[in-house]
């Protein structure tokens, strides 16, 4: 498929043949959901820690006789049924994430690049470089209409126009080997420089 390359300020710089294994798929919402949550899952710190029984400060006495009271049989104050006892069955540090193949991963990321190519928010720039200054880039992005956006430039990020985007509101930038399909998925408009282009179809070739 063809898609016109676009400058920064607007003007047009020809156009790019895009491989159809990577942006001509029918997206499959299953594919998207699974390397979403794996994703998620992976972020997920699984730091959420309780108490229990033996872990809280109370004293294991038995906190009255067996028989005779004529209430229930307790033993230590720490069990579950009172206040201020251990929680029963509750969350431990944990790690929540899961495998998943590196060819569903990067199947994954071929269904988000080929989602956005299908509902056309996807744009190809000639190239991502900026002489450093956020005014002239927000400006840029302004007359593009882009507001959720994410970049996604070569091999490597040109530093100038990291440092301009740094402070500009929904614009981020990631190199290739950053792109990922949440990224991908939660922006409103994906862009693509033609080193991108170049670098993804040689990662998920």
């Amino acid at each position: 498929m063809k898609l016109d390359v676009i400058k920064l300020d607007g003007g047009k710089a020809g156009s790019v043949d895009l491989d159809e294994a990577l942006f001509g798929l029918e997206p499959r919402a299953d594919i998207l959901h699974r390397v979403v949550r794996w994703q998620r899952n992976n972020a997920q710190a699984g730091t959420h820690k309780v108490k229990t029984r033996s872990e809280v400060s109370y004293s294991t006495k038995k906190i009255y006789r067996q028989k005779g009271t004529g209430g229930a049989r307790h033993g230590a104050r720490s069990a579950p049924i009172f206040r201020g006892g251990g929680v029963y069955k509750g969350p431990v540090v944990r790690s929540h994430g899961h495998e998943l193949t590196k060819k569903f991963r990067k199947l994954g990321l071929r269904h988000a690049l080929s989602a956005k190519a299908k509902a056309g928010e996807l744009v190809i720039i000639e190239d991502a470089t900026s002489e450093g200054k956020t005014a002239a880039l927000a400006k840029q992005i302004s007359n593009l209409g882009w507001k959720r956006t994410l970049v996604i430039d070569g091999a490597s990020v040109n530093e100038n126009f990291a440092q301009a985007a740094r402070n500009i509101e929904g614009l981020d930038i990631l190199p290739t080997m950053g792109a990922n399909v949440y990224d991908i998925l939660k922006r409103d408009t994906l862009v693509i420089t033609k080193a991108g282009i170049e670098a993804l179809e040689a990662r998920l070739k």
